[in-house]
């Protein structure tokens, strides 16, 4: 399914889910009912979320830090808030503590680049999505790979990703005969495991991908999705949402409503903003 007939069936469904529940048009509450939405993310993660020393650029506060966090996720949850009223709190976690810090309780949300699988869905609920991501692949722009046009013409590769992502578990083992080192902690590892040679691919996520090229102009991104060389992966696994804890409907209807109110344009224009102020853009 192409990407602009995706974004509108999801617009679609969006709309239709908030209608029903009455949330489109959410009112904000008044000072004295004012709350809080915790929002967990790694703030490690451009051009989705990072760290930064100062507010520049709109970054929020780090919870319990001196540090800010910026990037798509942050303008997303920043969006979400001022549409319902809500003050904002961003609370930094590794990413295998996200999930667990939804389900106890501990945030309210994630919003954290995490895809919509049928794995994290038995744990914890999701919105609607709010990006839509196609896999890539990362190479050295004068490296053994960098003419590669598909899947197949990346066989015996050395490769790695971030854990506990559906570009590790999915995608790499579908490349012929590859060398699949330990998965990294974090995107930022996986770039640094790339850049420094320890392998000679790395698979992620458009945006991830569009934000690498930046910090490291040595590298160059493959694209080879709407071709027969593309990686076979489901509409969940490139779908990015917000996950909640289970049986929140109430938050995850109120944020369904502001979702529904977004177009591609906006997801997009709010994307492209990100990567370009990412602290190695500059």
């Amino acid at each position: 399914m192409r990407r602009n007939k995706m974004w509108k069936m999801l617009t679609a469904s969006a709309v239709a889910a908030a209608m029903s529940c009455g949330m489109i048009g959410v009112q904000s509450v008044s000072a004295d009912e004012k709350k809080t939405l915790k929002v967990a993310m790694e703030c490690g993660y451009a051009p989705y979320n990072w760290t930064q020393p100062d507010d520049s650029n709109g970054a929020v506060p780090i919870s319990g830090s001196s540090d800010y966090a910026n990037g798509y996720d942050v303008m997303m949850a920043k969006h979400i808030t001022e549409e319902l009223g809500y003050d904002l709190e961003i609370v930094k976690l590794d990413w295998d503590s996200l999930v667990p810090a939804v389900q106890s309780g501990q945030v309210d949300c994630v919003i954290a680049g995490q895809s919509i699988t049928s794995e994290r869905s038995q744990m914890v609920d999701f919105t609607e999505p709010y990006y839509y991501a196609s896999i890539i692949t990362l190479v050295k722009a004068e490296g053994d790979y960098k003419d590669a046009a598909s899947v197949e013409d990346l066989k015996g590769v050395i490769c790695t990703s971030q854990q506990n992502t559906v570009w590790y578990d999915t995608c790499l083992p579908q490349i012929p005969d590859a060398e699949i080192l330990p998965a990294q902690e974090s995107a930022p590892a996986m770039l640094v495991a790339l850049e420094s040679g320890k392998c000679d691919a790395v698979v992620t996520d458009m945006p991830t991908g569009m934000a690498a090229c930046v910090a490291y102009p040595d590298l160059k991104l493959l694209d080879f999705s709407g071709t027969d060389g593309e990686f076979e992966v489901s509409e969940e696994e490139i779908n990015i949402g917000i996950s909640l804890q289970k049986g929140n409907d109430e938050l995850k209807d109120a944020i369904n409503g502001v979702l529904a109110e977004m177009t591609e344009d906006d997801y997009t224009e709010m994307m492209d903003e990100a990567i370009s102020v990412q602290p190695l853009s500059e």
